[in-house]
């Protein structure tokens, strides 16, 4: 961290050094990080919808010794210790996590009564009650995510977080202690240089950065065509894994940070970007994080959406994500990858026509149905912020891709009619209320129940035998639902308690063989760029 007052005439020093830890910085990030003013008015005006308060701890503790160093008071003096995020009132994304302190004694009795309450925003208490205050920033940097704010943010745990500490100042006494974090993806200079090549197309932007997020797949719900339509299907975003990439522009396609396969699928959809808007120059891309392939989180999807993002906003022809989809081969089967890199949350698409004149003629998987676009959202919910999800990847489970994958549908389709109707009937009366009404129970009841029918049951039996003895072994550890992502290996299990025990089963249950275990959430947006 950098410490330097507001005043001090180090100022352009202490920017300097804060790009040295964290390239890029845009000019809005600087606004954040130095205002004197309110963040909640900036954060409004910089996104253009309303900021909402989610009070995350809310308790009178005593001072401790830094506490009382910093507030001027004594140590065990009583302080209003609150922890809070700062979250779009539309897209529910978490924008900044503050902690404060606050001696109560310092504050009129109407003040203390609206901090107190909650969901406040600062700024907005000491306006209603006409306190004259100035801001005195005391340290501004960069500092490592860690396991908690790395899920709020959905970043990986060693990605930085701009934070800045600073007291809030009455009458020459402090008055509130603060820290404020940020997500440097969120607000990036590409951004602002996108914005502007939006009205001058011609000057472009030095570069554009993309964090892409992936998906759980519940489910396909119709395969079977009886009523005219096919697909359709049920996903969450997840707050990790995440991908992300950096575009720049260069003569021709030129990919670093990835592997051969990674690499091909960037320079695919690099390619089609680049023929779709017919300009006559390449990109450079640099792969900064990828989600892992072939295991069922949507990968290949996000990939290609990202890529196709970041080249038609490098180019000034920014695209909805939609149309990214169709230019670059994406989303012919299920809408899920599509809705999470737009959206986020959780989400139902309504498939796609069937038969001569449909917009499908066949069953086929999302990569082998090129042309055929994205599905349309039929429902978007925010998935509970408390429902933890426990992610299992076995190194043993079977990768379907490919020309098997295309195989698989024209075996196991049509399915039956029947296991459609009860699909149906699950996701409509049990699965969406219970996201809806956060009823964990409800929800788990149907999750539980779709891993029997239709197309998820087929692409359970696929499986090794091992990824079922996952979804078995982490429902009986406590977990309220389990189930197969996609054709998998991936199984996840939800649940709105301690998860360890679940983590502990999954571990156990991979054995030797070994695989990955992660502890995510569901993220209420899509991609950041």
């Amino acid at each position: 961290m950098i410490g330097v007052p507001m005043s001090s005439g180090k100022l352009f020093r202490m920017l300097e050094a804060l790009e040295e830890q964290c390239p890029g910085i845009s000019t809005l990030q600087k606004v954040l990080l130095l205002t004197d003013g309110s963040v909640t008015t900036l954060l409004e005006a910089a996104f253009g919808e309303r900021v909402l308060v989610r009070t995350v701890v809310q308790e009178v503790v005593p001072a401790d010794r830094e506490q009382a160093e910093r507030l001027g008071i004594g140590v065990g003096d009583p302080v209003n210790h609150r922890v809070v995020n700062l979250v779009g009132a539309r897209t529910e994304r978490v924008f900044a996590h503050a902690v404060s302190f606050t001696p109560l004694d310092r504050l009129a009795p109407g003040a203390r009564d609206d901090l107190l309450a909650a969901d406040i925003p600062i700024g907005v208490i000491l306006r209603r009650h006409r306190l004259e205050t100035r801001r005195e920033i005391a340290e501004v940097g960069a500092v490592r995510a860690g396991g908690a704010a790395a899920a709020l943010f959905g970043l990986a745990e060693d990605a930085p977080l701009l934070c800045r500490r600073y007291t809030i100042v009455h009458e020459g006494v402090p008055l509130i202690w603060i820290q404020e974090q940020f997500s440097p993806a969120m607000f990036g200079r590409e951004r602002v240089a996108c914005a502007a090549s939006a009205l001058h197309p011609a000057a472009g932007t030095v570069s554009v950065v993309v964090e892409a997020p992936s998906r759980l797949h519940l489910g396909l719900i119709d395969l079977n065509g009886g009523l005219g339509r096919v697909d359709g299907g049920l996903g969450i975003t997840l707050a990790d894994p995440c991908g992300e990439l950096e575009a720049v522009r260069s003569e021709g396609i030129v990919v670093t940070g990835a592997g051969p396969e990674l690499a091909a699928r960037v320079e695919d959809a690099a390619g089609r970007m680049l023929r779709h808007l017919g300009v006559a120059g390449g990109v450079e891309i640099r792969v900064r994080r990828s989600i892992p392939p072939h295991i069922g989180l949507g990968s290949g999807t996000q990939c290609a959406l990202a890529t196709g993002t970041a080249v038609a906003r490098l180019y000034g022809r920014p695209l909805p994500a939609r149309k990214v989809a169709r230019v670059v081969g994406r989303g012919g089967t299920s809408g899920i990858g599509t809705a999470a890199f737009e959206h986020g949350g959780f989400l139902m698409d309504g498939g796609h026509s069937f038969g001569p004149c449909g917009e499908k003629t066949g069953f086929s998987p999302s990569a082998a149905s090129r042309g055929v676009p994205p599905a349309p959202v039929t429902a978007r919910l925010p998935f509970p912020e408390d429902w933890r999800i426990v992610l299992a990847s076995p190194r043993r489970g079977h990768l379907v891709g490919g020309a098997e994958e295309v195989d698989i549908f024209r075996e196991h389709c049509p399915v039956p009619l029947e296991e459609v109707r009860e699909c149906c009937h699950e996701v409509v009366m049990r699965l969406l209320p219970g996201v809806a009404g956060h009823d964990l129970a409800l929800f788990a009841d149907a999750v539980n129940a779709l891993q029997g029918l239709g197309f998820k049951r087929v692409e359970l039996a696929l499986q090794d035998p091992l990824v079922r003895e996952l979804v078995r072994d982490l429902v009986e550890s406590g977990a309220a639902c389990a189930g197969l992502s996609s054709f998998g290996p991936t199984v996840y299990a939800v649940t709105d308690g301690d998860p360890d025990e679940i983590v502990r089963a999954a571990r156990a249950c991979l054995g030797e063989e070994g695989g990955d275990v992660l502890v995510t959430r569901g993220r209420n947006y899509g991609a950041v760029y």
